[in-house]
């Protein structure tokens, strides 16, 4: 093996992004080094290098969805081999404070994300926890397997754990792209109905039908909250998704919710949110719920609903580049060009 490898480094203070040749890491103590087959291109990685998030270090590689092959197993790694095909966890826990030990590793206080606070895989190798890591089904694809890890996982544990959506719910998702695609998928999965989609583009309107949406609406029109209200038959939502996270697309959750219901965030910007007067949110008891990411466990999960064909993610690789080409994978997504639900990096 080489000493060096290629990685695509951002530089936080300028906000570039460049390929450089970089010393391959060496795996630690319960660490394994992974060959990376591919690592997706998410809009947090975006909002870290246009400055909306800042990352714990100066200088380090980007991308937090990852699958590929263990090249070296560190000291202490037991279960696990050299040619085994991983999905690796976009976060390490720190397992020793309150909530960790309460077994609420999701809001670890001390949490260290993949991509911030420690290099992630837009780069031929990365280390990555033993205890994080999830085995490929043989018959999964490595390109489907990279998106479990967040761009999938993410959507699981905000229908499962924090949405918490039943059979028969109904169900509303702004934005319908990356992350709304597979929220519409998940609900459908635990017997949400009617699903509706929204979204300002009238191709990803389509798709979302496609995908297991019953109806898909144009967030800019006047009578959205009527709309709602007749696809579902007057209840309106039990449980809205905003995958955006502006204050329009918010607004829009939480007036389409019905009393009781539950509006999650799951998109992120850095736009104000306002709940409104606090004796109509008291009188409705309509509940706000932050989500961020998953319980390492989920990746398992949804590994074997692919491979069983419960869950089907062929039409969410919507294009594989190389390394050298992330630029361009970047402003696709910031554009939406071809309005893709996920761009991956093959390094």
């Amino acid at each position: 093996m080489t000493q060096t490898m290629r990685a695509q480094r951002l530089y936080a203070e300028t906000r570039t992004v460049t390929v450089e040749d970089v010393p391959i890491p060496t795996p630690g103590e319960g660490e394994v080094l992974v060959k990376i087959a591919y690592c997706g291109i998410c809009h947090s990685d975006i909002s870290q290098i246009d400055g909306t998030f800042t990352p714990k270090l100066p200088i380090l590689t980007l991308g937090h969805e990852a699958s590929g092959y263990i090249a070296e197993v560190g000291p202490d790694v037991t279960g696990w081999a050299v040619g085994d095909p991983v999905i690796i966890a976009a976060g390490r826990p720190c397992t020793t404070c309150r909530n960790c030990l309460r077994g609420q590793i999701t809001a670890c206080q001390n949490l260290r994300l993949m991509a911030s606070a420690y290099d992630g895989g837009w780069a031929e190798y990365a280390v990555a926890e033993a205890r994080g890591l999830t085995r490929v089904p043989d018959n999964v694809p490595m390109e489907q397997a990279a998106i479990l890890a967040d761009a999938v996982s993410t959507p699981y544990g905000a229908v499962v754990r924090t949405g918490k959506v039943s059979i028969g719910e109904s169900v509303g998702v702004w934005g319908a792209g990356g992350v709304g695609t597979h929220i519409i998928q998940l609900s459908k999965l635990v017997g949400a109905v009617p699903i509706l989609a929204f979204d300002i583009e009238p191709k990803v309107r389509e798709r979302a039908l496609d995908l297991g949406a019953d109806y898909a609406f144009d967030p800019t029109a006047d009578d959205l909250v009527e709309r709602v209200a007749e696809a579902t038959n007057g209840r309106m939502l039990d449980v809205a998704f905003d995958a955006v996270g502006t204050s329009s697309t918010f607004d829009q959750a939480l007036a389409s919710v019905d009393a009781g219901g539950r509006v999650v965030l799951v998109g992120m910007t850095g736009q104000e949110l306002s709940l409104g007067p606090s004796t109509a949110m008291a009188r409705s008891s309509k509940q706000v719920l932050g989500h961020l990411g998953y319980h390492p466990s989920d990746i398992g999960v949804l590994a074997a609903l692919v491979s069983h064909g419960r869950l089907d993610l062929s039409r969410s690789i919507s294009e594989i580049i190389s390394l050298e080409n992330v630029a361009d994978g970047i402003t696709k997504l910031q554009t939406r060009e071809g309005n893709p639900i996920r761009i991956l990096v093959k390094p």
